[in-house]
């Protein structure tokens, strides 16, 4: 007897032991999948265009340097770019989280005629790409009664505030699962208390969802902030860090090259440049509000 127990302890350590092992390879693995393109973008970034023509260059530069990235941000006009985009980023995201607030929670806590067809039209919304209504959209923007809205920031701002933003239909799922976690004994003592269901919704709910809330916030700013269809489909005279990634080639020959024999392989610590300059705004606030983000994810029902 004493001996099959401590052959079956030994079986379950062996077991415990293996699959600690498997499972540091497994997510090595997707650690190197993932930070691979972020290691050699910052790699390329501080590197001579030089270096990119050694073979004994893989990655730690052989001459550090910061002309490319200084060249790279005078060529995307860097500082002008990150306020216009800001601009219709943080207004539209903003406007977008308040207008699928109030239609999660109306969607989680009202009981109506219609509702659940209501929400499958609203989940519809995540499958229908923004090319098969841009051409309907531009043509009301253009004649929007009797003003021209194209090249304006409300042809953006209109959509996020009435609830059809980008993705605004996982933005709906997300809260209503979120509102319809939370206990119905809160809505029940507001309403003792005199509450109607908008000072409810912004008095009690609202302040119960801040994981929510940060969480729909980081994906509707990730969105507008890597959107560059929708901008070029309503501005013509606008400029966005998606814009200016998407045409980096052609700001690069223009501004930077003018006619100079550069081989395509140097005008990769250039595109890394540009390509690091757009995505580090967007870590560095994952950073910050990564906690509140997993959080937000698990409590919605999103994470299995």
């Amino acid at each position: 007897m004493y001996s099959r127990e401590k052959s079956l302890i030994l079986r379950r350590k062996a077991g415990s032991y293996t699959w600690s092992v498997l499972r540091f390879f497994i997510v090595f693995g997707m650690c190197f999948v993932i930070l691979y393109p972020l290691i050699y973008m910052i790699s390329c970034a501080f590197r001579a265009p030089a270096d990119m023509k050694d073979p004994t260059v893989v990655w730690i530069p052989r001459h550090l340097t910061l002309s490319v990235m200084q060249e790279t941000m005078k060529v995307m006009d860097i500082w002008k770019t990150l306020g216009t985009t800001l601009f219709l980023n943080i207004g539209c995201s903003l406007l977008q989280v308040i207008s699928c607030a109030v239609t999660g929670y109306g969607f989680a806590r009202f009981r109506f005629r219609g509702r659940r067809l209501l929400f499958g039209i609203a989940v519809l919304m995540i499958l229908v790409p923004p090319q098969i209504i841009a051409i309907p959209q531009y043509m009301l923007f253009r004649s929007f009664g009797p003003f021209n809205l194209i090249n304006n920031p409300l042809c953006m701002y209109l959509p996020a505030a009435m609830g059809c933003g980008i993705k605004s239909g996982l933005m709906i799922f997300i809260f209503r699962q979120f509102f319809k976690g939370l206990p119905r004994e809160l809505e029940d003592a507001a309403y003792l208390d005199g509450c109607g269901p908008f000072r409810t919704f912004a008095k009690v709910m609202a302040p119960n969802a801040k994981g929510a809330f940060i969480t729909v916030f980081l994906f509707s700013v990730v969105w507008y902030w890597n959107d560059f269809y929708v901008s070029s489909v309503f501005f013509t005279k606008n400029q966005t860090i998606a814009l200016c990634l998407k045409n980096i080639n052609v700001l690069l020959s223009q501004a930077l090259f003018n006619g100079t024999d550069v081989s395509p392989r140097e005008q990769i610590v250039w595109m890394e440049a540009a390509c690091l300059l757009a995505v580090a705004p967007v870590l560095i606030m994952y950073i910050f509000l990564q906690r509140h983000f997993t959080e937000g994810i698990e409590r919605s029902g999103l994470a299995g």
